[in-house]
């Protein structure tokens, strides 16, 4: 007769002081349920209100649907069990409700007993050869079909014969007149009225003191009270500035509107296990739902990257003797927020967890409508409101449903069925283990995701178990299965490169080899081989005889063309590091960066040369050889030139402070040359473009691999980087083979292929990289291959062909070769597949580090390729 609740038991494990507190207790008199009459308009109850709202919703009504799937094996007294399901709903009301609309507004119509008896559909399988499929398409037919809640019935079965003693019978329920305790309460009374009545006796059950609709009015009153309004503020504080989504790693964007669309994969916790959480509970004073929970919170946690996660969980709502025995919508939602913040110990977290849980318990009087309405989240169609993943504990009083003459045996559900969350942990204790399902939202998740999901439970639950002192978030996630995968199988890719050539030593190659083939081409101008690897030859000795050696920077500040290609070729032959700054940069910046590069000489023409007046660097007017002529054209041999030493230093962006000059060796720049030849078949046949301004790291990429191979490098007028249909004119016109083109650009041109159909060209690949792509290649008649690299990289880190039905974003790949790639948390553990995280790169292609800096060992950065940033830390590999 006293107001107890669960939290009390935990605040006085010791039974003495349970009940010297008992003494103490509210009396609860004051809030019995009685019957109310039945003369005039009966409410909703605020669960069933909420029901009804999102049944008038498109697609949202088989989301709430109740089944309950049996086989019965042995002699079925059909009768018997006709008679118990007629009386089972005239014994409750809820059973014979409908819900009509009146001035706008739901009301309970209830029909009299001995109108409406249960709704039961005869099917006869016997001898069939396809019985067993039947039967199962026939319990999707029975728990997919709507209901409808004006007209009813909203209880309803079918009973398959497959044989004389073998009989199927599929019983739904519309979660509006139903719960899950409810049908532990049909299962009990069905059982008792059937073998009652098999044995021609009259019904056993004693009267019910009141309905749903007692219970409605009642609830309805209780909740306008002052205790209900403190619960309710309760709520209000708990979930204030509380995430309002779940960001789970989805594999397909959420839609506008949720569908309810589901299936489901199975979750079983051995008994072993089980025994380790059962003792680590009673360590901590934590019951296996408290310690479940705090497993589950991690996982969504470390998925999500979302340390304070919200987690919805049903509870019974039948805190009233009256209402134990009814079937109804009685179950309330708990809306569980666990904060995972400041690095907790798995001890310290479940501390949390118990806490918050017994607080929630103190305070479930209140329907989840009104915390909704409290809290009032940004509402969405396309999830629900403060929640989206529940964890459920389906320990149910009573032991199933026992029919006297009949084994009685559960039917699979099936993996498919409805999915009011995005995902709903579905759980109960069984003969020792901890089983049940795993529930996902189709539309969301793939069933291998799901899968990995339960994977990754499974091994928190089991490290939480092994030692409580650990942090939480060094928890492992993965099994080592996946973990290996991640860091190691996708890391696999050693290659064979030079170890003691620098860059310029390939071209030189190529030019003995090839000397009258084409090199470069600019608009009417060319250069062969044997013109280009002379004139840089001669500007290669005036540069060391300018004092320029390894290590030493020289600038490079002119317009695309020839002369830019030779300036860069020159410096390398002097053993020199070229720095390109573009002309189009403001004067204050191409100040700053001469400065901070501090070069032994300028090459700039003419027209550029006083915007460097007064900086006390020679400049050197790259069109005018008159001072170096009388050089020999044979190649320079820098003394102690090694692959470590510099090749170019390009200055990042400076979107987090100043520039910085990323400092590239020659072999970084060597394992991209060699990597890109094999990766794209490179061959003096091939014809390339140059995009790239000379001051972004990508121009070169799109330089060394081709002059390193005998290609013709063709750097793009002005005019025709200006426009898609330019490119494509331009591309078809000079017989273009491979091209690197920015991702906007990119995704121009292909849109302009969409246009045009297929326009004859010889473009055997396409690749891109530097933001985010939006598409496939389409139809284009050639290979569409997506990149992504810092400047700290040498250009390029991984890279992906994108298939031509290519949904969303396509992926960066994986690392190219002798190159490395992982994706780490904050606490530098790799995440799993799907997860974001920092990336962070490494291997042959790392920069030597930033000009008077340290080199990159744990430096945070952000380069901007073409204008987009992108975050992380670098980490060269060794160290």
């Amino acid at each position: 007769g006293v107001d107890a609740s669960p939290g009390d038991l935990f605040e006085r494990p010791v039974l003495a002081d349970l009940a010297r507190g008992l003494e103490t207790a509210t009396w609860a008199e004051e809030t019995a349920i009685v019957p109310v009459k039945r003369g005039g308009p009966l409410p909703l109850s605020f669960a069933q209100q909420r029901l009804w709202f999102i049944d008038q919703m498109e697609g949202a009504g088989a989301a709430y649907h109740l089944p309950m799937r049996l086989r019965l094996k042995g002699e079925l007294d059909r009768e018997a069990l006709v008679r118990a399901l007629d009386r089972i709903v005239a014994r409750h009301e809820v059973l014979r409700t409908t819900f009509a609309v009146v001035d706008g507004e739901p009301e309970q119509r209830i029909a009299p007993a001995d109108e409406h008896g249960f709704t039961l559909l005869d099917h006869d399988l016997t001898g069939r050869g396809d019985a067993e499929g039947e039967l199962l398409r026939l319990a999707e037919e029975e728990a997919a079909a709507p209901f409808d809640l004006a007209v009813g019935p909203l209880v309803r079965g079918r009973l398959v014969r497959m044989g004389s003693e073998d009989h199927a019978l599929l019983l739904t329920m519309h979660h509006v007149v139903s719960d899950g305790w409810s049908i532990g309460v049909l299962e009990r009374e069905l059982g008792a009225l059937y073998a009652a009545f098999a044995r021609g006796e009259g019904d056993p059950l004693p009267p019910l003191p009141v309905q749903y609709a007692d219970y409605a009015v009642w609830h309805r009153r209780w909740v306008e009270g002052p205790i209900l309004e403190a619960q309710a503020e309760y709520w209000r504080a708990t979930l204030a500035g509380a995430p309002e989504l779940l960001e789970l790693p989805t594999d397909r964007p959420r839609p506008a509107r949720q569908d309810f669309a589901g299936a489901s994969v199975e979750v079983e916790l051995d008994e072993a296990l089980v025994a380790r959480l059962a003792a680590l509970g009673r360590r901590h004073g934590t019951t296996p739902f408290m310690t479940v929970l705090a497993g589950w919170a991690t996982v969504l946690a470390r998925l999500s990257g979302q340390d304070d996660v919200v987690v919805g969980t049903p509870s019974a709502g039948r805190g009233s003797s009256e209402i134990e025995g009814l079937i109804g919508l009685f179950v309330n939602t708990l809306a569980l927020r666990v904060e995972l913040s400041g690095a907790p110990t798995v001890a310290e977290l479940l501390g949390r967890v118990r806490e918050r849980a017994l607080e929630a318990q103190r305070h479930q009087d209140v329907p989840f409508e009104q915390v909704v309405e409290r809290v009032r989240p940004a509402r969405s169609l396309a999830h629900t409101p403060i929640f989206q993943a529940m964890l459920a504990w389906q320990e149910m009083p009573g032991g199933g449903l026992e029919l006297p003459g009949l084994d009685v045996v559960r039917l699979d559900a099936g993996e498919d069925g409805a999915a009011p969350f995005d995902l709903t942990l579905s759980i109960a204790p069984r003969d020792g283990r901890i089983a049940g399902t795993l529930a996902y939202a189709t539309a969301l998740f793939d069933r291998v995701t799901v899968e990995r999901y339960v994977g990754y439970l499974r091994r928190v639950l089991e490290e939480m178990a092994a030692d409580e002192r650990q942090p939480v978030e060094r928890l492992a996630l993965m099994p080592e299965s996946e973990r290996a995968r991640v860091l190691e199988a996708w890391n696999r890719t050693g290659a064979e490169h030079p170890a003691d050539a620098c860059v310029h030593h390939l071209v030189q190659a190529q030019a003995a080899r090839t000397p009258h083939a084409v090199a470069v081409a600019h608009e009417d101008r060319t250069l062969t081989y044997g013109e280009l690897n002379a004139r840089a030859n001669r500007l290669a000795h005036h540069l060391a005889g300018l004092g320029v050696g390894a290590d030493a920077r020289v600038a490079l500040c002119v317009e695309r063309g020839p002369e830019m290609v030779v300036g860069m070729l020159a410096v390398l032959k002097a053993g020199g590091a070229y720095v390109p700054l573009d002309p189009a940069y403001p004067d204050e910046r191409l100040r700053y960066m001469l400065a901070d590069s501090r070069p032994a000489v300028l090459l700039a023409p003419a027209g550029l040369a006083e915007r460097f007046a007064g900086s006390g660097v020679p400049i050197l007017d790259p069109a005018d050889d008159s001072a170096w002529a009388h050089h020999p054209d044979t190649d320079p041999r820098p003394a102690g030139l090694s692959p470590d030493h510099l090749c170019y230093v390009i200055y990042t962006s400076g979107s987090t402070g100043r520039p910085k000059g990323v400092a590239v060796p020659h072999r970084g720049v060597l394992n991209l040359v060699r990597w890109h030849q094999r990766a794209y078949a490179v061959t003096a046949d091939d014809r390339s473009t140059q995009f790239a301004s000379p001051a972004f790291d990508a121009a070169a990429w799109e330089t060394w691999p081709y002059l390193a191979s005998g290609a013709e490098l063709h750097l793009l007028p002005a005019a025709v980087r200006a426009a898609p249909d330019a490119l494509l004119g331009y591309f078809s016109r000079s017989r273009i083979t491979l091209a690197f083109l920015p991702t906007p650009v990119a995704e121009a041109v292909l849109d302009e292929v969409d246009r045009l159909g297929s326009p004859t060209l010889a473009l055997r690949a396409l690749l891109t990289g530097g933001d985010v792509l939006h598409r496939g290649p389409g139809a284009a008649p050639f290979r569409l291959v997506n990149h992504y690299g810092p400047t700290e990289s040498s250009v390029v880190s991984t890279a992906a062909e994108v298939p031509a039905d290519c949904a969303g974003a396509p992926p960066i790949g994986l690392p190219i070769e002798n190159q490395t790639a992982y994706v780490l948390d904050r606490w530098m553990n790799p995440v799993p597949v799907g997860v974001a995280g920092e990336l962070l790169v490494g291997g042959a292609g790392l920069a030597r580090g930033y000009l008077g800096r340290p080199a990159l060992t744990a430096e945070r950065f952000v380069p901007d390729p073409f204008g987009r940033a992108y975050g992380g830390r670098l980490y060269r590999t060794g160290d």
